[in-house]
C-alpha cells in the first residue's frame, strides 16, 4: 500500500511538473472545422481521467453535451469545480493555460469554439452590439417563441451572436434572412430540412456533437423532420 501511494504521488508531481501543450496538441482536443474564423474541436474526458495542461490563446465559446461536472485547473490560480447541463454554452476569453479532469461517472463531452479573429471582433461594433439602442429589437439577449419551440439569444461575444433553438417534431421556423455565416453544433441527434428560396428543399442529419459552418445571403424556413425534439445552439458572425 505504501508503494501504491508513493508511485501514486510521484505520478500527481510529474504531472504537476509537466509543461503545458498547445491545444491542436492535446489529445482529447479532437479538430473537426477550421476556416479563417473558426478552429473547432470536439472534446471527451472520460470520468476520473484529465486532459493535459493546454493553452487557449484565443477567445472561445464551448457547448456541453450532456450533464457533467470537472475540475477546472488554470495555471497559477486555485483549482474551481463546475456542474454543467446538457447544452450549456460559455465564453471564455484567453489566453490561459489549464487541465480539466471529469469528476463524477460522466464524460465530459463539449465543442470547443476557437475564435481566430478575436483580437479584431473584440474592439469593433457589430450590428447585434448596435441594436442595444433599440430595445424593440433585443439583439443581444431575448427569448423568442415559434410555433412549436423557441429560440433563446444566450449572449454577444466577440461581435458574435449566439443563440439556442429547440424544436418539437414537425416545427417550423418561418422565413428568415442570413446576411453572414454561422456556425451550427447539435446538441441533440437532428434531421432538419432547409427550404432556400430559389433551390430545391435539402435535408440534412446532424449527430449530437456535430457542427457545420454555414455560408450566408441566403433566405428559407427550417422544419424539423425528426420524431424527437431538437436542439441546437447557433453562432452567428458579423
Amino acid at each position: 500500500m505504501k508503494r501504491l501511494i508513493f508511485f501514486c504521488l510521484i505520478a500527481t508531481l510529474l504531472a504537476a511538473q509537466a509543461p503545458e501543450v498547445e491545444i491542436t496538441a492535446e489529445p482529447h482536443h479532437h479538430l473537426t472545422h477550421e476556416n479563417k474564423s473558426v478552429r473547432v474541436f470536439n472534446v471527451e474526458v472520460l470520468p476520473n481521467t484529465e486532459t493535459l495542461t493546454h493553452w487557449h490563446r484565443h477567445d472561445y465559446i464551448s457547448v456541453t453535451l450532456g450533464p457533467a461536472e470537472i475540475a477546472n485547473n488554470v495555471k497559477d490560480k486555485p483549482p474551481v469545480t463546475i456542474k454543467f447541463a446538457d447544452g450549456d454554452t460559455r465564453f471564455a476569453p484567453a489566453p490561459f493555460a489549464h487541465y480539466v479532469r471529469a469528476l463524477g461517472d460522466s464524460p465530459f463531452r463539449n465543442v470547443t469554439v476557437e475564435i481566430l479573429e478575436d483580437a479584431t471582433l473584440r474592439n469593433s461594433t457589430s450590428k447585434w452590439d448596435a441594436s442595444k439602442n433599440d430595445a424593440s429589437k433585443n439583439e443581444d439577449r431575448a427569448l423568442h417563441i415559434l410555433q412549436g419551440g423557441t429560440k433563446q439569444i444566450l449572449f454577444v461575444k466577440d461581435g458574435i451572436r449566439v443563440s439556442e433553438t429547440e424544436l418539437q417534431p414537425g416545427a417550423v421556423i418561418p422565413t428568415h434572412h442570413h446576411n453572414g455565416p454561422h456556425l451550427l453544433v447539435a446538441v441533440s441527434d437532428l434531421d432538419l430540412r432547409s427550404d432556400i428560396e430559389g433551390q430545391a428543399p435539402a435535408s440534412e442529419h446532424f449527430k449530437s456533437g456535430d457542427s457545420k459552418w454555414i455560408l450566408g445571403d441566403f433566405t428559407h424556413t427550417l422544419t424539423n423532420t425528426s420524431t424527437k425534439p431538437a436542439k441546437y445552439i447557433t453562432l452567428e458572425f458579423p
